[in-house]
């Protein structure tokens, strides 16, 4: 909470100035905080001259940590699918599991998943934790962070991953909330320290720097990771997975929403995250309409279609098809850069691609700098050259 200090406070209104959330007001000379729209941000307590303003933060009491063991894996899963981003995480956290000597889960929820605990079961986990239930059919945040929470509690993990994904983002966070720890977003790197701590590794001030974020003094380790950052998992040579079916409770599925009907979306026919070829456009190309000319290119190659902020900002083309820190990572074979400058939020999303190349007209957009070949010139004079030797070769003209 927010303490103001009557005795110290003059009124003299440069905490409401400072404060972003407009939580304070000046009453009878004396600031006032409304405690519906403070953040515990600490904007007005740095900024009064004062010291009339005091945050009071309730900590958690402290715990034994030792009673916390073995990494978790978020099992996602969409009509018994499971995402790909979960096999990746299986790879990386064996490999985690393995330095602390402990045991690596896969824990998943929902509904007549029989087969995918199965699928599953062919990866080098030691266990997988099965919550099956009509009600978790359909993915429900609400739903989800509220069994989470209750698992993580009885079970104790020391470490859990989640993909980065629309899922694992739209929950993880409140069951780090509700645990009262930590969670480190869009992870790039994830080792074991020699502190015996999870070391976590991610983009910070825009892809600038590279930030290493530890969890000391609270349990689980919770980390999110995107799609594309490591690689698949080999399947397991040797024993097999031990599966827990965990009972489902009732009482923890409450939601206050319902979801009506799922809708695919609808957009290229290669999705963008499993493409061996990408064709990303940017700003270069100068209005929506050009984008035309890299799906023609993407049709002839068997590519997706990606594309820059700029690009999914000025309205030319769906978010869906972003690629850089705020949208997808990609690791294709190629990737194709069309009128992209390479700004470092971009590159966050596609530089691990096995071979970059680069069209734009500035000879000095920094994308050459990380393009295995470039070339300079208008993308909208080169893809049509380009579309066109690709079909004289195949004898279509």
């Amino acid at each position: 909470m927010l303490k103001i200090d009557a005795d110290k406070c003059k009124g003299c209104s440069l905490c409401i100035k400072s404060c972003p959330t407009k939580a304070l007001t000046i009453v009878d000379k004396i600031a006032t905080v409304d405690l519906d729209l403070c953040t515990l941000c600490g904007s007005c307590e740095s900024t009064c001259p004062f010291g009339a303003i005091e945050r009071v933060i309730t900590k958690q009491s402290k715990e034994d940590l030792s009673q916390y063991k073995g990494v978790w894996v978020f099992g996602e899963q969409r009509n018994g699918k499971v995402a790909e981003v979960v096999l990746e995480l299986i790879g990386i956290g064996r490999k985690l599991a393995d330095d602390k000597g402990c045991e690596l889960s896969v824990i998943i929820f929902g509904d007549q998943i029989d087969d995918a605990v199965n699928m599953l079961s062919e990866y080098p986990v030691d266990n997988i934790y099965s919550y099956q239930a009509p009600e978790l059919k359909d993915f429900d945040a609400e739903r989800y962070c509220r069994i989470f929470t209750d698992v993580v509690k009885e079970y104790k993990p020391d470490i859990i991953l989640a993909g980065a994904t629309t899922t694992g983002r739209s929950f993880m966070s409140g069951v780090a909330i509700n645990v009262y720890t930590g969670l480190t977003a869009d992870c790039t790197g994830l080792e074991i320290g020699e502190d015996g701590l999870l070391h976590q590794t991610r983009p910070a001030y825009g892809g600038n720097i590279m930030a290493t974020i530890l969890c000391p003094d609270s349990r689980p380790q919770m980390s999110t990771v995107r799609h594309k950052v490591f690689p698949i998992s080999p399947k397991r040579e040797s024993g097999k997975a031990n599966i827990i079916n965990l009972t489902p409770k009732p009482e923890l599925f409450s939601s206050r929403s319902k979801v009506i009907e799922f809708i695919e979306t609808v957009g290229e026919n290669v999705n963008l995250t499993d493409a061996n070829i990408i064709v990303s456009g940017g700003r270069g190309l100068g209005c929506p309409e050009n984008f035309s000319i890299l799906r023609e290119l993407a049709s002839e190659i068997g590519a997706a279609v990606g594309a820059s902020r700029a690009a999914v900002d000025a309205g030319w083309i769906p978010y869906p098809h972003q690629v850089g820190q705020t949208g997808k990572t990609v690791c294709p074979k190629i990737y194709i850069a069309c009128g992209i400058s390479g700004a470092v939020q971009h590159l966050a999303g596609m530089s691990s691609s096995d071979t970059i190349i680069a069209i734009n007209k500035d000879p000095d957009a920094n994308i050459f700098n990380y393009a295995d070949y470039g070339f300079v010139g208008d993308a909208l004079q080169v893809l049509p050259e380009l579309i066109k030797k690709i079909k004289a070769s195949r004898g279509a003209l």
